[in-house]
């Protein structure tokens, strides 16, 4: 059989090696069904170890980690040496990933959604299992767009914004839109936004990656014409008169599920009550960066050198949900600003996860026939999550009775129903399947 390479390496024959590693040849239940694998929680059980070294990209997503660590949440659980460490790149994430703390790499991280799901399948250089124990947040990135599309005041349609690039691109001009690692959600969402325009991401335009902290001095040298990536890096691009802000990413998919707590599988196995202890004290975490009067405070800590480093006056305002596109158009509390506890923002809903799958399939990244539902149900721990909220006490209306949210409906009136993904694949009309 000869492998199927995409442009982002990613090969058939890679996935199905890794499908056979993580399910070890075990029949996994549905996608409603209880977790694979449950772990039985010792009673009032201590850690088994007090350490951790998670990862982080400077994002303000990754705010819940900051304050946990900050604040000693992760030590009142009783993980005082657990280490948040900088990561240069979502590719260096991964490989540390893959060394695993004890190889001098990471034992989790805070992580693009799909990445654990990619990992697991072996849809990278290094297969390696991982779970999803919570979601860090809900929406909250931005897709941005040059100056030198000013006039066209790009937003959601990208009818004309096809029609400029194209001109360019005839003129003997490249025309590129980055985003931060294959498969991952900014690269989802920037192709979902294109093509819904008739932009097919493959063929009209060069995508390209670029690490997150350098999105905005790559534009300001024309490396790109467009770019997805979460704050603060989209407001210090409208902050520095470089570019605007096309849209916010909830525009195009309401309370969408985007950054996971995601653990490499050896440590959530061999650790079951010191992963719940992580997950509880990321999880008060969120709750104190959801809270209005806390988010000056959550915006200074993000600022910090130790973390985004990056200026106050380039996080305040979307912490805070207040949007100034840089195009005269300024939102004030929008109702798709990034959410950390509301709106079941903490909940890792199994029907989010399938998405990601399924439109990962849509771009080629993943095979056809791959058994999604069964990745699904082996890296989401959503069991874990639920044991922590009752731990903490928390109320019965901030936990979701079901793993499943439904049908999903995109910007450009699209459904996603959990139930049925193919009908969702056979709708869209710029794909990279077969």
């Amino acid at each position: 059989m000869t492998d199927r390479t995409n442009n982002n390496g990613l090969t058939r024959r890679g996935v199905l090696k890794g499908m056979a590693l993580a399910a070890g040849g075990t029949a996994l239940s549905g996608l409603t069904g209880p977790g694979f694998n449950s772990l039985a929680w010792a009673s009032n059980g201590k850690p088994e170890t007090r350490s951790a070294r998670l990862g982080f990209i400077a994002l303000t997503d990754a705010a819940p980690l900051f304050v946990a660590a900050e604040k000693g949440l992760f030590a009142k659980h009783g993980m005082d040496d657990v280490q948040v460490l900088k990561q240069s790149s979502w590719g260096t994430t991964r490989d540390n990933l893959v060394l695993g703390s004890r190889r001098g790499g990471i034992d989790g991280a805070h992580i693009l959604t799909p990445m654990p799901y990619l990992m697991t399948a072996g849809a990278m250089s290094d297969q390696v299992d991982m779970r999803i124990v919570a979601r860090l947040n809900l929406a909250g990135q931005c897709i941005s767009v040059g100056n030198e599309y000013k006039d066209l005041n790009v937003g959601l349609d990208t009818t004309e914004f096809a029609k400029a690039l194209a001109a360019k691109r005839s003129g003997g001009d490249a025309v590129r839109a980055a985003m931060t690692f294959p498969g991952g959600t900014h690269d989802l969402w920037i192709r979902y936004w294109l093509a819904a325009g008739g932009i097919d991401s493959y063929r009209n335009i060069d995508t390209i990656v670029v690490p997150p902290a350098q999105m905005v001095a790559n534009m300001r040298v024309g490396s790109m014409d467009t770019f997805c990536v979460c704050e603060p890096w989209n407001q210090q691009l409208v902050n520095q008169n470089i570019g605007y802000t096309a849209n916010t990413t909830g525009e195009l998919w309401h309370n969408h599920p985007e950054k996971a707590l995601g653990l490499r599988a050896d440590y959530v196995d061999n650790n079951p009550n010191a992963t719940r202890a992580l997950v509880m004290a990321v999880m008060e975490a969120q709750i104190f960066c959801e809270q209005a009067e806390n988010k000056e405070e959550v915006a200074q800590i993000c600022s910090r050198r130790r973390w985004i480093h990056a200026p106050y006056a380039d996080i305040i305002d979307r912490m805070q949900g207040n949007f100034d596109y840089g195009t005269g158009r300024v939102v004030e509390n929008h109702p798709d600003q990034m959410r950390y506890w509301n709106d079941h923002a903490s909940y890792p809903f199994k029907s989010h996860d399938l998405w990601f799958l399924t439109e990962n399939q849509r771009w080629g990244n993943l095979p056809l026939d791959l058994d999604t539902q069964s990745l699904v149900n082996r890296v989401n721990r959503e069991d874990i999550w639920r044991d922590a909220a009752a731990r903490l006490g928390i109320d019965k209306a901030d936990i979701p009775e079901s793993t499943s949210r439904g049908k999903e409906t995109f910007f450009d009136g699209k459904v996603f129903d959990p139930e049925n993904p193919k009908a969702y694949l056979e709708s869209l009309a710029i794909t990279r399947m077969g």
